[in-house]
């Protein structure tokens, strides 16, 4: 396998910026602006969480399939079609006045979100560099982690300004006119590298030979449980924060801290690489979830420790979303990481899917301390799980 050359290096930062672009516009947009559609429409937020959880269905659903044409070198095609289809589903929910096209909205995004997101983004980039891809991944979550930093502030201001309306329409210009030339320009530049010598073109059997590991079913009940405490919490952070008795404005400005926060987690993760293995630091970041749980629960007393939450959450998650593909490549192979990562998404996926409704059947049965205590139970399982899942040096 020969070096990143300077062009390749420049790819990699374009993808981050697309990527940062592309998770503000299809993921992120429901979070920003939940309370919005809530106020405009009058739909219950358990019918609005059905978008999203639809999303998450049809992305799981996709995601074997697009982790093996990736695996063939169809990577840079998808990243561009994922964001034009995304493109097109945001146009399409700038027009929802009805539930129906409200979801056939999100079915759109959940195309977008398997074609040209983080696991199409990360699989591309391993097949190019291999193990060795651990630095690239790093720089574009380091970039990408700023979408709801992004999405939140911007989400406000523009839906002040132009409505819930033109705020959707202002994403899916947008994804044209930003998204879709940077994963085209940095999904070419890559595929003009060779490809590591070590990755091979896997067929179906690779799917289904994954599946009969035994780890790999512990590694998706860790990021299963993991995915279910972050997204209940992510998905109605504003509403929840607004009954811990935080302000609007204070509000927005604590979801806006969970950004930086990852960012700041993937900066502290790479000055400790050295020292630090992977096992330990997915323990450690097991603990800092169930801490940041603690502190949303405690912000019912003293309010202003919901910035302490999302702080310590989005630095968390952030080191995660590094260690994943770094435990699945290790943990199961590098040679058919696009298929077996299309595979690990499958239960992952269904977990976030399930978290938005879940949530809202929470703070519908029993208010935000209901929805807080459940998410500190699924961060102390998945605590428990990597104790004995994770060795502590990998």
């Amino acid at each position: 396998m020969t070096p990143a050359s300077a062009a390749e290096r420049r790819a990699v930062w374009l993808l981050a910026t697309g990527q940062m672009l592309g998770y503000a516009c299809f993921f992120y947009i429901f979070a920003a602006m939940v309370v919005s559609w809530h106020d405009a429409l009058g739909w219950d937020k358990a019918t609005l969480a059905l978008g999203p959880t639809l999303a998450i269905l049809i992305s799981a659903a996709l995601a074997p399939f697009v982790g093996r044409a990736v695996d063939r070198g169809h990577g840079p095609r998808l990243m561009v079609a994922g964001a034009l289809a995304g493109a097109v589903s945001l146009a399409v929910l700038a027009g929802a006045s009805r539930q129906g096209v409200y979801l056939l909205a999100w079915a759109g995004l959940g195309v977008a979100q398997a074609s040209c997101l983080y696991e199409v983004c990360f699989a591309l980039l391993i097949r190019r560099f291999g193990l060795a891809a651990r630095s690239a991944i790093t720089r574009v979550t380091l970039v990408a982690g700023l979408a709801s930093t992004l999405a939140f502030p911007a989400a406000a201001a523009l839906t002040q300004a132009l409505g819930w309306q033109g705020t959707v329409r202002v994403a899916a210009a947008v994804a044209v006119l930003a998204v879709l030339p940077l994963h085209l320009a940095g999904a070419r530049i890559l595929a003009r590298g060779p490809a590591d010598g070590r990755l091979g073109t896997p067929g179906t059997a690779a799917g289904k030979t994954v599946l009969r590991d035994a780890h790999f079913w512990r590694l998706a009940a860790l990021f299963s449980l993991m995915n279910l405490n972050h997204w209940m919490l992510i998905s109605f952070m504003l509403p929840v924060f607004a009954a811990q008795g935080l302000g609007a404005g204070l509000a927005v400005a604590a979801a806006a801290c969970v950004g930086p926060a990852q960012v700041l987690g993937r900066l502290a993760l790479m000055r400790s690489e050295a020292r630090l293995g992977t096992g330990l630091a997915t323990r450690l970041t097991l603990c800092a979830v169930v801490a940041a749980s603690v502190l949303l629960a405690l912000a019912g007393v003293a309010p202003l420790l919901a910035f302490g939450f999302a702080a310590v959450q989005g630095a968390a998650m952030g080191v995660m979303t590094i260690l994943r593909p770094v435990l699945v490549a290790d943990g199961l192979g590098s040679r058919t990481y696009g298929a077996t990562a299309g595979m690990m998404s499958i239960p992952t996926l269904l977990s976030s899917a399930a978290a938005p409704p879940l949530g809202a059947l929470l703070l519908a049965a029993g208010g935000t301390g209901l929805l807080i205590g459940a998410a500190l139970v699924l961060a102390l399982a998945a605590l428990g799980l990597a104790l004995r899942a994770v060795p502590r040096r990998v």
